[in-house]
């Protein structure tokens, strides 16, 4: 019989999202490497629901692309549902998927929520558990100080942890030294894109001079607001657009609503507003220079989008970000936080079209070599081959390692 593998998320499609991406696209390689795969999707901001509205717990089940998908809810019993009740309403019904499927397998990605009530579980069916740190759980959440104490019981109680970027993994070795013999890190992969075959963007004739682009849900970690100064002072020496391709989450709204107002791009400023991934990936072949001005970001989807459509990339030296992308090769590198070497690496590619087609090139190379499904896949299998066939860890699976 398949081993049976039950993985654990926070968003998986249609659920707009680069963890959910990744879920999607590791679950489709495990199911075609002839494991059962199992995702169970859940998130404490699922139990925030409109006043005087009453649901039991639930578990929906459906079957997507031969994945088994058991999308999760809590209970609203009183109208506000506590992160406590949240969480214990999850593990039951976890465990009653466990009771029905048998799991041989679990597997968590981000460390909080997700990743506390699997472990628990888990260790206490002694099935072995992988934990996969994607960014923002160790570089955000890890500074509230309920949950050091979490993260790092998951960190000591996972049978391997694996990381997308090697900043990531020296913050969890900090943390706990001892996951140095059951770690490794590996960047995302993407799947090929024909651009040829996407529809002409909607805003594309109305932008005009050097085109700069970025894409994502913009919020905090993104660097937007060193962009937006970066363009502000180039746009005063020649004629740019900058295009966000996305927009803004809504619980930060004001705060950019007031960068906005700050702004001084006026109308050499468009956001397109959130869009379909189709057309987002439509705009990047119309870009003169696409930039990822992120503060902190893992392994992000939108950077390998915009080397596998040939862009020329000035990107801040952080996570895979600076791991991928090699300075004056096949990008410029920049330190976060700073919009003054931001507007000086723009405005170098700017006077030199030949060097931007030459890096653009160097990065659709690189990200076609580098990058593939099948390297992503060959490493989780060993990892998954080893978990599963030694719980004392003591051979160390082989990886392709960056």
């Amino acid at each position: 019989m398949n081993k049976r593998i039950c993985i654990t998320t926070l968003e998986y499609p249609p659920d707009v999202g680069g963890v959910g991406e990744s879920v999607n696209r590791i679950a489709k390689m495990l199911t075609n490497s002839g494991y059962e795969v199992h995702v169970a999707v859940f998130r404490s901001k699922q139990r925030l629901v409109e006043k005087n509205t009453y649901r039991r717990a639930s578990c929906k089940t459906s079957i997507q692309d031969n994945i088994f998908v058991h999308r999760i809810k809590s209970a609203s019993r009183d109208g506000v549902t506590e992160v406590t009740d949240f969480l214990a309403d999850v593990y039951f019904q976890l465990k009653c998927l466990h009771q029905n499927y048998k799991f041989d397998l679990f597997h968590a990605f981000f460390l909080v929520e997700t990743g506390y009530v699997t472990t628990m579980l888990a260790k206490e069916n002694d099935i072995p558990v992988i934990n996969s740190v994607r960014g923002s759980d160790l570089h955000k959440h890890i500074f509230n100080p309920k949950n050091y104490g979490q993260i790092a019981w998951i960190l000591e109680n996972s049978a391997w942890t694996t990381f997308v970027s090697q900043d990531l993994q020296k913050r969890a070795h900090v943390l706990v030294s001892s996951i140095k013999s059951k770690s490794s890190t590996f960047w995302n992969s993407i799947v090929p894109i024909d651009f040829t075959s996407l529809p002409k963007p909607a805003l594309i004739d109305e932008l005009s001079g050097l085109i700069i682009g970025t894409t994502g849900r913009f919020r905090d970690k993104k660097g937007i607001e060193f962009l937006l100064d970066a363009c502000t002072k180039l746009s005063q020496k020649i004629d740019i657009h900058l295009l966000l391709i996305g927009d803004f989450v809504d619980k930060e709204k004001l705060y950019w609503e007031h960068e906005l107002q700050q702004c001084a791009l006026g109308n050499k400023l468009r956001i397109t507003g959130i869009v379909s991934r189709e057309e987002a990936l439509a705009y990047l072949p119309h870009l003169d220079i696409f930039t990822i001005p992120s503060l902190t970001d893992g392994c992000p989807n939108a950077l390998l989008e915009a080397m596998l459509a040939g862009c020329a990339i000035v990107g801040t030296n952080v996570d895979a970000i600076g791991e991928i992308i090699e300075d004056n090769i096949n990008g410029l590198l920049v330190n976060p936080g700073s919009s003054t070497e931001l507007a000086a690496a723009l405005k170098y590619l700017a006077d030199k079209p030949e060097l931007r087609q030459k890096f653009g090139v160097a990065a659709q190379e690189k990200v076609r070599q580098q990058l593939t499904p099948a390297i992503e896949q060959g490493n989780w299998l060993s990892i998954y081959q080893h978990v599963l066939q030694s719980s004392d860890l003591l051979v160390t699976p082989k990886l392709n390692v960056m």
